[in-house]
C-alpha cells in the first residue's frame, strides 16, 4: 500500500471518517491562513498597525505550513490503518 492513493481513503467506513475529518481540518487551515493574509495585507498600508499586520502574515505563514503538515498526517493514518488490515488478513490465512 502506498501513501497518496485514492483507494486508501475508501478503505472503510473508518478511513473515510477520518479523512473526511482532515478535509475539514485542511479547509479551517486554508480559510484562516487566508484570512490573515488579508487583514495582515490591509493592516500593513497603516504606518499604526504595520507591526500587527506584519504578524499576521507571520502566522498565516504558519498556516500555509501545516496544510501539507495535515495532509500527510492523514495519508500516514490512512496507511496504517489499511496495514492494520492487510495484517489482520494475512493472519486469517
Amino acid at each position: 500500500m502506498k501513501l497518496f492513493q485514492h483507494r486508501n481513503r475508501e478503505a472503510s467506513e473508518e478511513s473515510r471518517l477520518l479523512y473526511a475529518q482532515f478535509e475539514v481540518a485542511y479547509t479551517i487551515v486554508e480559510f484562516l491562513a487566508a484570512l490573515l493574509f488579508i487583514t495582515g495585507s490591509i493592516m500593513f498600508f497603516f504606518e499604526a498597525t504595520q507591526t500587527a499586520g506584519t504578524w499576521m502574515f507571520l502566522i498565516g505563514s504558519v498556516f500555509f505550513a501545516a496544510k501539507p503538515t495535515l495532509r500527510v498526517i492523514r495519508e500516514i493514518k490512512l496507511y496504517r490503518m489499511g496495514d492494520v488490515a492487510d495484517l489482520a488478513q494475512r493472519y486469517r490465512d
